[in-house]
């Protein structure tokens, strides 16, 4: 049995109203959940806040509430709890109730735009092979060793992380690899938690819907450098020009990585090509599977990781050699008839530039490289003539597309990609709303040898479309035309 008392620890308390010695079943921020003897912490949230639903919590059964101010009207009975961010607050209570869970494994956070879900999967993938209980938290999927849980954030909420951790606990995981995003650092659903080290991969253009500024973005993501502990490990990627500015107020142990400038893990790439990279990362040489200056960086990353982790070298080599790409990274497959299709995550522009001159830098020049790409609905509408330019001017042929429109008409959100493209590459594109169909044409206008890339959903099952999901696999649909569509 727990009581409000148990799970206030560390939290910033301005007034108490009632007696915490009241139990708690559970805790809860979404008042239709809440059930008898239950905690409703109010949260202040983008579109709804919370303060507006204490009633109904109490109607549902609820006996405590935290809140950042008290109701008029005070119930009897009822123990309210004034703190200075309910947010915050939810953190700390979260991981309170569940018994601290990360201070019983090593914790690892990785942040930045792009290369959060590959260094974060293929670390759980390495630490599986070396033998370790391992968990996952990442936007594909969460894993509690062997188990497989369903993802519907990048970071989810605190309640959600502390109950996977704890599950985590109990099975005797070692090692947690947790992607960090910028919502979760801003909107505080990691506080609360003690991490064993913290991993920088870039950072670009992206959220700006959500971050009013660049500045403001780079500053949350740095937030989490700041507040990692004196035990812990800081590893940034310096070819990235806020690589540093990451460590500056850090009281972690730093250390570096890059392919191009000094760090304490420098690596070379000695060859490139679909069959995947050979890297040297300072005197080692290695093999991967995965392709692409990217992958480069996502490989040093996690070869500096398990190093700082305690993995023997010569154990980390040959484990590297066995890795599988992540689902919709860079996720290839070669039709009977010879024609490459590659499905990439890439959303932002600096991700999809590197996958269109990764395959460029590969490609004969014989062939054809045929891009379809969309951009989502209600997100930050300032990229997509970046994306609309970069498309155009590193393809041969272009069809841009829907991704998820969301609430937003699917044409409009392509007008605004057609902005960047320059008229010396109108020739090259084409538009079609329906994305089956943009597939399918990219597979009809594809000859032998030809490479198609279909970037924006990656792993993504679902297409959005005004409040509803709609199956949809860009994998599984080009599998599936190239294989009906056989020359």
């Amino acid at each position: 049995m727990v009581t409000l008392k148990d799970i206030l620890y560390k939290v910033n308390i301005n007034a108490v109203v009632g007696s915490t010695t009241t139990t708690v079943n559970t805790i809860q921020f979404d008042s239709r959940k809440v059930e008898t003897n239950d905690l409703f912490v109010a949260i202040k949230g983008v579109l709804t806040n919370g303060h507006d639903y204490i009633d109904k919590a109490i109607k549902l059964g609820a006996t405590s509430i935290i809140c950042e101010v008290l109701p008029a009207r005070l119930e009897d009975n009822i123990t309210y709890v004034q703190v200075e961010d309910t947010s915050t607050a939810l953190a700390y209570i979260a991981s309170n109730f569940h018994g601290s869970p990360s201070e019983n494994l090593k914790l690892v956070g990785v942040t930045g735009t792009n290369g959060k879900t590959t260094v974060a999967s293929l670390l759980y993938q390495m630490f599986k092979k070396a033998g370790f209980k391992v968990g996952l938290l990442s936007t594909v999927k969460i894993m509690v060793d062997d188990n497989e849980f369903l993802a519907t954030h990048t970071t989810p909420d605190s309640v959600t992380i502390n109950k996977f951790l704890k599950q985590m606990n109990d099975e005797g995981v070692e090692f947690c690899f947790m992607e960090v995003s910028s919502h979760g650092i801003h909107q505080k659903r990691t506080e609360g938690l003690t991490f064993i080290g913290g991993i920088f991969t870039n950072i670009s253009h992206d959220h700006l819907d959500y971050h009013n500024t660049f500045a403001e973005y780079r500053d949350v993501k740095k937030a989490f450098f700041d507040q990692l502990p004196a035990k812990a490990f800081a590893l940034v990627n310096v070819d990235d020009k806020n690589g540093l500015f990451m460590l500056q107020n850090t009281a972690a142990n730093k250390y570096t990585y890059a392919l191009k400038g000094y760090a304490d893990y420098r690596a070379q790439i000695l060859e490139n090509q679909f069959g995947g990279l050979l890297l040297k990362i300072n005197e080692s040489e290695l093999w991967s599977k995965l392709v692409g200056d990217f992958n480069a960086y996502n490989l040093t990353a996690i070869y500096a990781t398990a190093e700082l982790l305690g993995l023997e070298k010569v154990e980390s080599l040959r484990i590297i050699s066995e890795l599988e790409s992540v689902s919709g990274r860079f996720q290839y497959l070669v039709s009977e008839d010879r024609i490459t299709a590659i499905v990439d995550y890439a959303h932002t522009p600096d991700a999809l530039k590197n996958v269109l001159e990764t395959i460029n830098s590969i490609r004969t020049k014989n062939e054809e490289l045929i891009t379809v790409i969309g951009c989502g609905g209600d997100r930050d509408t300032s990229k997509r003539p970046k994306m609309g330019h970069i498309a155009s001017e590193l393809s041969t042929k272009v069809i841009f597309t829907s991704d998820n429109p969301r609430s937003e008409k699917p044409q409009t959100i392509i007008d605004d990609i057609e902005k960047g493209v320059e008229p010396i590459n109108f020739k090259k594109v084409l538009s079609i709303v329906d994305r089956k169909q943009a597939i399918k044409t990219a597979c009809q206008l594809a000859n032998p040898k030809d490479i198609i890339l279909i970037a924006g959903k990656g792993h993504e099952s679902y297409q959005e479309i005004k409040g509803e999901r709609f199956d949809f696999d860009d994998f599984k649909i080009v599998k599936e035309l190239l294989k009906q569509l056989q020359k």
